[in-house]
């Protein structure tokens, strides 16, 4: 029979600690825990003032974002010794209740975390938006990172050369859409904390990244409206690593599926040493995204791109109380 688990305090701090270390779009943190004290289940709720009704209109980078968030509570539970048992979407009822994670008992000796690696690296990931070193990503830790992703009910494309100037072309066509589409510029500013200012939300400017010289890398620019702010130019990698993350429906459940299989990619890519940052610019436009889909895949919805490599570290994000 089994056994439901009391959560004390220091446990449910420390599920939530790493559960908010999760990536999130423009790092809106769109979630909200609650500890319901008659089930003693942790509920993920959605955060509507913290989304982008311009950038994500349908709310699917925000599930992948809570996905992400329900991927590290997951870990963390295991981590601490307790099997988590989490339902999607428990409550058709209660639309902005996204995720439930109830702690059933105990792990056997037989279901002990097999990588400790993994929940170290939940505090190490950081979105790195510098230029890498151009050394390449060796095929077995790819495939590794592709196996993951498909563990978590998602799919890892690794493109060739070709189609990763494709995939590039696409983002920067996006990223000058972005550009002269004022509303949405305005919207991005939002997210953006000036120096010195302290915000529990949104991206930092130190976090940014400076433009490519060369313009290969169409990395977004966060600061075309704030010229004074913009970080000098420098040379990126000449040859890129992009992985596409897609899944085959593209329902929320899917969505927040696909978001427990990115940060799976990108927790085990930190382990790995490498470096990753994200490429969301073409998800934003439906023609766009739809054109990243490679067209040997059927029913293939892209979700986001991943850029990997070895690099600098990247610059943290604040984070808001969990509760």
């Amino acid at each position: 029979m089994r056994t439901q688990a009391l959560l004390d305090v220091a446990t449910v701090e420390s599920l939530l600690a790493a559960a908010v270390a999760a990536p999130s779009i423009h790092n809106t943190q769109p979630w909200r825990f609650r500890l319901n004290p008659d089930s003693q289940v942790l509920e993920v709720h959605s955060a509507p003032e913290r989304t982008l009704p311009l950038t994500d209109p349908t709310h699917r980078a925000q599930y992948l974002s809570v996905g992400a968030a329900v991927f590290n509570l997951r870990l963390a539970a295991v981590h601490h010794g307790w099997r988590p048992e989490v339902k999607l979407l428990p409550d058709p009822h209660a639309p902005g209740l996204l995720a439930a994670v109830r702690l059933t008992g105990p792990l056997g000796a037989d279901e002990q975390p097999s990588d400790p690696d993994l929940h170290a690296a939940i505090a190490r990931r950081h979105s790195s938006r510098m230029p890498f070193t151009g050394r390449p990503v060796p095929e077995p830790i790819m495939a590794e990172l592709a196996s993951a992703a498909h563990a978590a009910g998602a799919r890892l494309h690794v493109p060739d050369i070709a189609g990763t100037r494709r995939l590039l072309r696409l983002t920067a066509a996006a990223e000058a859409r972005n550009q002269v589409h004022p509303a949405r510029t305005a919207e991005t500013l939002t997210w953006i904390s000036a120096p010195g200012t302290d915000a529990s939300y949104g991206i930092p400017i130190t976090a940014l990244g400076p433009p490519d010289a060369a313009g290969r890398m169409p990395v977004r620019d966060f600061t075309r409206a704030l010229p004074a702010l913009r970080l000098p130019a420098l040379w990126f990698e000449r040859h890129v690593q992009l992985a596409l993350l897609w899944t085959s429906h593209d329902r929320r459940e899917e969505w927040l599926r696909a978001g427990q299989a990115l940060q799976y990619v990108l927790l085990r890519a930190t382990a790995h040493g490498l470096r990753t940052s994200l490429l969301h610019q073409a998800m934003e436009w439906p023609d766009l995204r739809a054109a990243t889909a490679p067209t040997r895949h059927k029913r293939c919805h892209p979700q986001i791109l991943i850029r990997f490599g070895y690099g600098p570290d990247g610059a943290r994000t604040p984070r808001a109380p969990a509760w």
